[in-house]
């Protein structure tokens, strides 16, 4: 039988607590979730140091690359199946790219692509491409079938319609993610009517639109979206683990370049702060591992990488205060001097940290990251845009909101037993 269209002799399930179940008829799925690239997602959260402030956000990349597998497959097979709009050739190529969409993304992802200035879609794209379990499976459904599902993920490729279910204002990444992150967090905000947005989706050549009579489930799935972010993505607590995280890499990163002798070698940053990365060291880095050094560098002598990752292991994390850049850069350079007299290092103890997102955008040609729309499909085959319909995401479109914090280690200033005239300013500054 020819490998892409082969089944299982018998359907795998996944016993899953936001879907219920994953199912998995392909015998190309199934290789690829045996993969060791694809296992290693087990061992990378998928909402990073979040865990520090809502304790049941422990859940991986692994459960949410099925869930999005599992959202693209019902829409291909239960909705789109027959519809000419369709083309069941490219049923394959999508759920490749949906199961491996985040195959590249590293411990604690965003923060540290930040220190280490890469980026996750490169490392997915260098897995499928490379000497990889990946790519030996999807090289044996074609030689060039590898390029296309990294096309599909970098969004580079011509089928713009199978772009559109992984990666636009309304995906299967987004839909999993608020509905999964929501239910291991605790949270009510993320949740939306999944089931009615499915049965409303319908195919076009270049992206998935959606029914006129689906708007409401749509509002109700960008409001979710908006209040997920704001609630639990950028929560303050969350921030300041990321912020202490962050520091504790550039410190080590900067250790390692002044020749400090480290207690123990930290054998799988060095290509890392080397700036020679290559893909297998990159795969060889989890979340397990890097916990692994934050616990031994609790005992290096050099303070600063001591203290924080004390801070990180053992959640005693920085205070914050609101910060308007604009307006306070003075009160910031005289808390930045301030520190320096009281002998805290403002590098690693003071940090503007800043959260922004845009919750729905028209298009806007020629924009940098400009954003395809979501169209409603009306009665009489006319495609229109979402906020010109729906007034409540038109009240919030092509807004983006902005937050800042000054994070500090409010315990430093309240011991007095050094510097105190110093810290009384500084905390009168940071009231």
């Amino acid at each position: 039988m020819v490998y892409s269209v082969e089944k299982l002799s018998e359907e795998k399930v996944f016993k899953d607590p936001v879907h219920r179940y994953v199912h998995v008829q392909d015998k190309v799925i199934w290789d690829l979730v045996g993969t060791k690239e694809f296992q290693r997602l087990r061992r990378i959260k998928q909402l990073g140091t979040t865990f520090l402030t809502f304790h049941g956000a422990e859940h991986s990349r692994f459960n949410h690359s099925l869930g999005v597998y599992e959202i693209v497959r019902r829409i291909i097979d239960d909705v789109f199946e027959g519809r000419p709009e369709w083309n069941d050739d490219d049923r394959l190529l999508t759920l490749c790219a949906a199961l491996l969409h985040d195959l590249g993304h590293g411990p604690f992802s965003h923060a540290f692509e930040r220190v280490f200035d890469f980026d996750h879609e490169d490392f997915t794209r260098a897995i499928i491409l490379g000497d990889t379990e990946v790519n030996q499976v999807l090289t044996q459904v074609s030689p060039d079938f590898p390029a296309k599902v990294a096309e599909v993920i970098a969004k580079t490729s011509e089928k713009k319609l199978v772009v559109s279910l992984i990666s636009s204002q309304i995906d299967a990444d987004r839909m999993d993610y608020l509905q999964r992150d929501a239910y291991f967090t605790g949270v009510s905000y993320g949740q939306f009517d999944m089931e009615r947005i499915l049965r409303v989706m319908r195919p076009r050549e270049d992206q998935v639109v959606i029914k006129k009579s689906g708007m409401h489930a749509v509002e109700d799935y960008i409001m979710s979206r908006y209040q997920m972010y704001w609630q639990v993505y950028f929560h303050p607590v969350s921030r300041s683990a990321e912020v202490i995280l962050t520091k504790i890499l550039h410190r080590a990163k900067a250790l390692y370049k002044n020749n400090y002798s480290f207690k123990y070698e930290p054998t799988h940053f060095i290509s890392l702060f080397r700036e020679q990365v290559k893909l297998e060291d990159y795969l060889k880095l989890d979340e397990a591992v890097i916990m692994y050094y934050f616990q031994i560098w609790q005992d290096e002598t050099d303070p600063i990488i001591s203290d924080l990752c004390h801070r990180f292991v053992n959640r005693n994390l920085f205070k914050y205060a609101e910060f308007d850049p604009a307006k306070e850069y003075k009160k910031l350079a005289q808390l930045t001097t301030l520190f320096l007299q009281a002998g805290i290092d403002p590098e690693y103890y003071l940090v503007v940290d800043s959260s922004s997102d845009l919750p729905y955008d028209f298009y806007r040609p020629g924009e940098e990251e400009e954003r395809l729309p979501i169209h409603l499909l009306m009665k009489n085959g006319e495609l229109r845009e979402l906020s010109r319909e729906s007034e409540i995401v038109d009240a919030i479109s092509g807004k983006r909101r902005t937050d800042h914090k000054l994070y500090y280690p409010a315990d430093f200033l309240a011991d007095n037993a050094n510097a105190a005239d110093i810290k009384q300013q500084i905390r009168a500054l940071l009231d």
